[in-house]
């Protein structure tokens, strides 16, 4: 297995061409097969996403507000790694210590005590691809992923990471064989956090989907430009189809 993956991480640096001066012009290179896959996500979500999405909406604000409190919290088991390296070594520690108080006291995340504590979250999540942003490393191809979405080579090699050791939260309920979690777990957790944000968002795709030319390049477009910001921890807004942002769809 990870004799494939080198192969295939090999292959993404030699087809994606991850130049730092070729950062500014992402290429579509699979256009024809991300756009097929872009169909296969849609089809996805029509069915079975987008539903569950909106009976997610009907439960108590109080069960949303703690599940997305969860999620937040087991999101700094990435975040934090990627805060180090990319040398935010302040970040690293506030977000260690809210991870720490918000799992005990808070009850795995439910309750964001750190907050009440004055340990305020002003923090940004963090990611594998974003460090190689960080690093230099140009995006190369535009990719389209089954069920994941949106992504680049870069972002890809970056996701793969999480696979390969760097997130804690997979090596602790997949990767190794623990008592106290379950391979389920860790992918209960995945969907969740996918219909989360789904549930926070089904006007505001539904009116992109709705107002653009080219849903499929309306998409790709906000993607890229979110992606960007990310890296350089930028809130500007960058031309895009609707003038709108992937931050602000999250938000809403």
């Amino acid at each position: 297995m990870k004799k494939t993956l080198s192969i295939l991480l090999v292959s993404f640096l030699i087809i994606g061409n991850f130049s730092k001066s070729n950062a500014e012009e992402v290429k579509d290179c699979f256009e024809g097969l991300n756009r097929a896959t872009f169909a296969f996500n849609q089809g996805l979500d029509k069915a079975i996403v987008e539903p569950v999405s909106k009976g997610y909406r009907k439960l108590p604000m109080p069960i949303r507000k703690g599940t997305s409190n969860v999620l937040s919290n087991l999101s700094n088991l990435v975040t934090i790694p990627n805060n180090v390296l990319q040398g935010d070594l302040k970040a690293a520690g506030l977000n260690t210590a809210r991870l720490s108080i918000n799992t005990t006291i808070g009850i795995f995340g439910i309750f964001d005590v750190a907050q009440q504590m004055g340990l305020v979250k002003d923090y940004k999540k963090e990611d594998y691809g974003q460090t190689l942003g960080k690093w230099g490393v140009g995006e190369g191809c535009y990719l389209v992923l089954p069920i994941l979405g949106p992504s680049t080579a870069r972002d890809t090699i970056g996701t793969l990471t999480s696979f390969l050791g760097g997130d804690p939260w997979y090596n602790i309920t997949v990767k190794n064989d623990t008592q106290y979690f379950k391979d389920s777990d860790y992918y209960v957790s995945k969907g969740t956090d996918g219909i989360n944000f789904r549930s926070k968002n089904i006007e505001a795709f539904d009116n992109l989907e709705k107002n653009s030319m080219d849903f499929y390049a309306s998409v790709r477009s906000l993607y890229l430009q979110d992606r960007k910001q990310k890296i350089h921890n930028s809130s500007k807004i960058t031309n895009t189809q609707d003038d709108s942002d992937w931050d602000d769809l999250q938000s809403n």
